[in-house]
């Protein structure tokens, strides 16, 4: 670790100190893999994963494009992922004549920010997902020309999916980092709820959408928001 990394990593945990409060303990991966299994989402992503497949195996053949598919859609990741943090998960709510346009994503999403430490809001709402696995199905059968391919796709979908479930779930736990990319991942990440919740909205890379779309600041540029675990308040 160089001194600006080390620097930058006693400045983090200045901020998640005085905001949360020293309660960080040490668990093993093994212990972080167990516990994340006692949460809904990722049995319910799993069951879609399997499903597609057992389904992907049964069909066989295929065209010879199709391993493009899941090469094409783990390279966009990154810009999807910021495209949703930042336009569905960070929406602020709006009002449309009596109504009030607030979906339960950004409800969720907001409580996450308000205690980044309560595990069970780390996930996707299952409530969400209960119409969302579903409706990759639908929206796979409508942009691919086959059977295979729509299969294709589906398991490339959910294996993201339950992907991003256990980066971001290992990023809150108390596993300590150890690999160099995950050290990244997880500074990335919690710069962004313990400093500044308008930066650093790449989860499951160390910045890499932030870096293409600005951002990806300096971290001792930025000041601590007053506003990071209480999403669009009004001062």
């Amino acid at each position: 670790m160089t001194d600006i990394d080390r620097l930058a990593a006693q400045r983090l945990a200045a901020d998640e100190a005085r905001i949360t409060g020293s309660r960080r303990t040490n668990v093993s991966l093994g212990g972080a893999w167990r516990a994340f299994w006692r949460a809904p989402s990722p049995w319910m992503i799993s069951t879609f994963l399997v499903a597609a497949v057992a389904g992907r195996v049964a069909v066989g053949g295929g065209a010879r494009w199709e391993p493009l598919i899941p090469v094409a859609l783990v390279a966009a990741f990154p810009l999807i992922e910021w495209v949703i943090h930042v336009c569905i998960l960070h929406w602020r709510p709006r009002r449309l004549g009596p109504l009030e346009i607030d979906s339960l994503l950004a409800r969720e999403h907001r409580a996450h920010h308000a205690d980044p430490r309560d595990l069970p809001l780390v996930f996707i709402p299952w409530r969400a997902l209960l119409w969302l696995l579903p409706a990759y199905v639908v929206v796979a059968w409508l942009v691919t020309p086959t059977t295979t391919s729509m299969l294709t796709l589906l398991v490339s979908v959910y294996g993201i999916k339950l992907g991003y479930e256990w980066t971001h779930y290992l990023v809150h736990s108390d596993y300590r980092p150890r690999s160099r990319w995950f050290r990244s991942v997880w500074r990335n990440h919690r710069l962004h709820h313990y400093k500044n919740e308008h930066y650093w909205f790449t989860v499951t890379t160390a910045g890499t959408a932030d870096r293409l779309l600005g951002t990806y600041p300096d971290p001792s540029t930025v000041e601590t928001s007053p506003t990071v675990r209480d999403l669009h308040a009004r001062g």
